[in-house]
């Protein structure tokens, strides 16, 4: 289920990555995606090593735009803006 018949990559694999490089960024035990705005703009296939590299760009904002763009050697291969949130309690317990 990760690659095809042919070694290309689902991009749900390299979005994931994207998406963890986002949370890792915001650096909150809460944080939580809203939304992404994404580019494929290159195939990923089996045997790649991708990197991802996010940083906040607005980190005083209450909804936080973190850019992400994930590359094989130094070739862009992914690029994203992904829009988190920091609420106060987890999305999964109650308020305390």
């Amino acid at each position: 289920m990760i690659t095809d018949d042919t070694g290309l990559i689902h991009g749900g694999f390299t979005f994931s990555l994207a998406d963890f490089a986002a949370m890792l960024a915001v650096n909150h035990p809460n944080v939580v995606l809203g939304g992404a705005n994404v580019n494929f703009l290159k195939p990923v296939v089996e045997g790649d090593i991708i990197i991802a590299e996010a940083q906040v760009v607005n980190p005083k904002e209450k909804k936080l735009v973190v850019k992400v763009n994930v590359k094989k050697d130094d070739e862009s291969v992914f690029s994203g803006e992904f829009f988190c949130y920091t609420p106060k309690y987890h999305v999964l317990k109650r308020e305390s």
